[in-house]
């Protein structure tokens, strides 16, 4: 569009100036001794014109002919910095790929080619990246290096180094070194969120709980981090500091909380602890109140349950109105169940334990229905749920009840004859064992006596195992009874070939 205006605007000023001149038909006399040179106005005109172009195009020609080098030199710097935009270009894309080698060894080209500062320290935080990531710390170091000495004295640069190396000695848990390099960042420009975020995962490596709990607010107010993110920073650094506060300052640092983060679960159990510490249980009641109406924690449930008796019946009440709107939280029965037992009501304890154990099986819920019963002289119900509460724990090894016997030592049997040749695993005393409570009258000793070697082994008869029974009786009672004549009373068999032996009773017996 532009073209055509262009071209009809020359148009007119063509027909304008070609009736201008039709109009004057004048003539153009040129004196140059010894010519003279008479022309028409018209024809005089257009050849000013024409040498007019003439002398522009020649004068346009030398002058590029005239800049030929220079023109080398920047046709040459601009294909290089092409290339370099494509090597830096290239070697990010490595690192957010994850592919570290091959992105140091574009990065690593690309630094040592590069005059430009910018492409040197974007080379080179990138290229200490990569290292990073692959635990080179010694090339992180010297691209570091490099990079911050090609930023000279440029803001912007300075401060882009600043943050990267800070946000790798972090990941290298260095916080000291990196609050050097981002506190001057963060006060020169307290709108960086970056170098704001970075500050605040270094005070909290360092356990700087106060500032954490400033910047955490200041940055959730700003809206640089979700408040998922804020609220457990805020609530583990206010619990903190409210722990170990003095208590003529608790009052002003719990004022300062908002309503929100005092209903926080640490934030209130701290607070309740250091009413506690003070003897004012009323006042840690109503914390952990506060903060229950909010969520039915168990931490705060379990905190709630431990008071004194005083304390009991309006706890109970409050928990009551809680468990109308959650009727199956195991936690917040077993919570009403000690609350119960440190009153002395044993049967609504039983009663709120044993429904919380419907609904989970936990072993702080059995250890206090052991207490319970164990109180109430119950000793098989207690010792069953103690029993269940390491069960449930499981701490106690499973022990299998093994139905095989350890083999009898038959050392001390005076029915058996040839002790010594019967192998026993246990050491043996050198010194015979006597029996102590039956008597060795009908021992004897056939040490002397060899059993053939060859002879094969013949099954027990009726009359051998009736003889080994008989051994047996006399074992356990040989003695003769003063007085007694047991030889008309004795109904035992003798073997044939046996001599009786004759004793003052008259007794008589067979060996």
């Amino acid at each position: 569009m532009r073209t055509w205006l262009w071209m009809a605007i020359l148009l007119i000023l063509a027909v304008a100036l070609a009736l201008v001149l039709r109009e004057h038909s004048g003539n153009v006399l040129i004196i140059a001794q010894p010519w003279r040179i008479e022309l028409s106005l018209t024809f005089a005109v257009l050849l000013l014109i024409a040498g007019f172009v003439v002398l522009h195009v020649a004068l346009r020609v030398i002058g590029w002919l005239a800049s030929g080098p220079e023109r080398f030199r920047s046709w040459r710097g601009l294909r290089g910095r092409k290339k370099e935009h494509e090597l830096l270009e290239s070697g990010w894309i490595s690192v957010l790929e994850g592919r570290y080698p091959e992105a140091e060894q574009k990065l690593s080209k690309l630094l040592g080619r590069s005059k430009s500062p910018n492409t040197r320290v974007l080379a080179g935080l990138a290229l200490a990246r990569a290292s990073h990531h692959l635990g080179e710390y010694a090339r992180r170091d010297e691209a570091l290096r490099v990079a911050s000495q090609a930023a000279g004295d440029d803001r912007r640069l300075k401060e882009a180094h600043a943050t990267a190396t800070a946000e790798m000695l972090l990941d290298q848990n260095r916080p000291n070194e990196a609050l050097a390099l981002l506190e001057p960042v963060h006060e020169s420009n307290p709108r960086h969120s970056h170098a704001a975020r970075l500050l605040l995962r270094a005070y909290s490596q360092l356990n700087k709980h106060e500032r954490v709990f400033e910047l955490a607010r200041a940055l959730s107010r700003r809206g640089v981090i979700d408040p998922s993110e804020a609220l457990p920073l805020i609530e583990t650094s206010a619990a903190v500091r409210l722990r170990s506060v003095p208590p003529e300052e608790f009052k002003s640092m719990w004022g300062g909380l908002k309503s929100d983060e005092k209903t926080l679960p640490e934030v209130a159990l701290a607070a309740a602890a250091f009413h506690e510490q003070q003897g004012d249980f009323e006042a840690a009641g109503k914390v952990l109140e506060a903060a229950l109406n909010t969520r039915l924690d168990p931490r705060l449930l379990n905190a709630y349950s431990q008071c004194p008796p005083e304390q009991v019946a309006r706890r109970l009440a409050k928990g009551e109105v809680w468990l109308r709107q959650e009727p199956q939280n195991s936690d917040l029965l077993a919570a009403l169940g000690n609350l119960c037992l440190t009153g002395q009501l044993w049967g609504p304890g039983e009663r709120y334990l044993l429904r919380s154990m419907k609904v989970r099986s936990d072993v702080r819920i059995h250890a206090l229905l052991g207490n319970l019963y164990d109180r109430l002289g119950r000793e098989a119900d207690a010792m069953k749920h103690w029993r269940l509460a390491s069960g449930v724990a499981g701490v106690l090894p499973v022990l299998h009840v093994s139905t095989v016997l350890p083999a009898a030592d038959t050392r001390a049997d005076p029915t058996l004859i040839d002790v010594d040749d019967i192998p026993i695993a246990a050491t043996v005393d050198p010194e015979p064992y006597s029996p102590v409570a039956a008597s060795a009258a009908d021992y004897f000793d056939d040490s002397n006596q060899t059993a053939p070697v060859d002879a094969p082994p013949s099954a027990p008869d009726a009359a051998s195992m009736s003889s080994a029974d008989s051994d047996l009786d006399e074992y356990f009672d040989s003695a003769p009874i003063p007085g007694v004549d047991l030889s008309q009373t004795s109904d035992r068999p003798h073997g044939q070939g046996e001599e009786p032996v004759k004793t003052d009773d008259s007794f008589k017996r067979h060996d």
